[in-house]
């Protein structure tokens, strides 16, 4: 008589998750019913899905886009925090850095996109949109706080992506204003750079009045607005009112590019199309006027 151990036959095969054979995996899909292990799984709605279904549901459902063809923004407004906070890091930069060398790198005058006067630094143009003045807290706060409330507003209803381009686009109109209602070079003055969010904003000012208007909404209040702000930049010394002015047309004409143009499978080609030639005509009046 001998004795012995009985083995034990297993009722069911052990299952495994399909990317990775070596795990068992109790855990099911509740899309698909495959096994899913812990790196494989997804929270769902209801359970979890694997990574293959939820990857599949991405590339099936049509993306949201807003009503002027971009991706509806949800959520917090991650192009103005992104903005805000670059503005926030240059002041920071410009405290910290000793001898105005933020301000020298990247402030905007006239004269340094006029090759005759031996400069050719258009960057400028832009880059001075993201500095504030060192000695005046007053002028960032108040700048990023109407940037914070118009950003609200506008980014959703444009999506992240065109919000950024017309912010920056404007930022560069604001200094082709400047640029064109100013004398490049005026004998004996020193260089007095341009600074500030501001012309970026009035930009976002044109946009949202052209936004409102082609949608139906009252544009009473932001004409007092512009106004208000307008009158201020010819009262209060020091404010370069031109820069307003450029920032505002611009903005208008971006918000115009991307409001009216025909939806459809081409309305993001087209609206890029539009803005790039936005981009074109200020390069191009800015070129004529350095030059001639």
């Amino acid at each position: 008589m001998s004795y012995g151990i009985p083995s034990a036959e297993p009722s069911a095969q052990v299952p495994v998750c399909p990317r990775h054979p070596d795990r068992p995996s109790y855990v099911r899909c509740q899309r698909c019913g495959r096994p899913a292990c812990p790196d494989c799984q997804r929270a769902a709605a209801v359970g979890f899905q694997c990574v293959d279904c939820v990857n599949e549901t991405k590339r099936t459902t049509p993306e949201v886009r807003s009503v002027y063809g971009g991706a509806a923004a949800t959520g917090k407004p991650l192009a103005t925090f992104g903005i805000i906070a670059a503005c926030v890091a240059v002041y920071a930069l410009q405290m910290l850095i000793p001898g105005d060398w933020v301000y020298k790198q990247f402030a905007y005058n006239n004269i340094f996109v006029a090759p005759q006067y031996g400069a050719f630094e258009p960057w400028r143009m832009v880059t001075s949109a993201f500095l504030h003045s060192p000695d005046s807290f007053l002028h960032i706060l108040l700048n990023m706080y109407t940037l914070w409330i118009f950003g609200q507003a506008l980014e959703p209803v444009l999506g992240r992506a065109r919000f950024l381009a017309v912010y920056l686009i404007s930022a560069l109109g604001g200094s082709v204003g400047y640029l064109l209602l100013n004398p490049v070079l005026v004998p004996g003055q020193g260089l007095v750079g341009l600074v500030g969010a501001s012309g970026a904003i009035f930009g976002l000012f044109g946009a949202m009045l052209l936004v409102q208007r082609q949608r139906g909404g009252d544009t009473r209040q932001l004409w007092v607005l512009i106004a208000i702000n307008g009158v201020i930049g010819f009262l209060i010394p020091h404010i370069a009112w031109q820069a307003h002015l450029g920032g505002l047309i611009t903005g208008g004409l971006c918000a115009a590019v991307l409001a009216y143009t025909p939806r459809g499978r081409r309305q993001g080609l087209l609206q890029a199309l539009g803005l790039a030639a936005v981009v074109v005509l200020l390069v191009a009046v800015s070129w004529a006027r350095v030059t001639l």
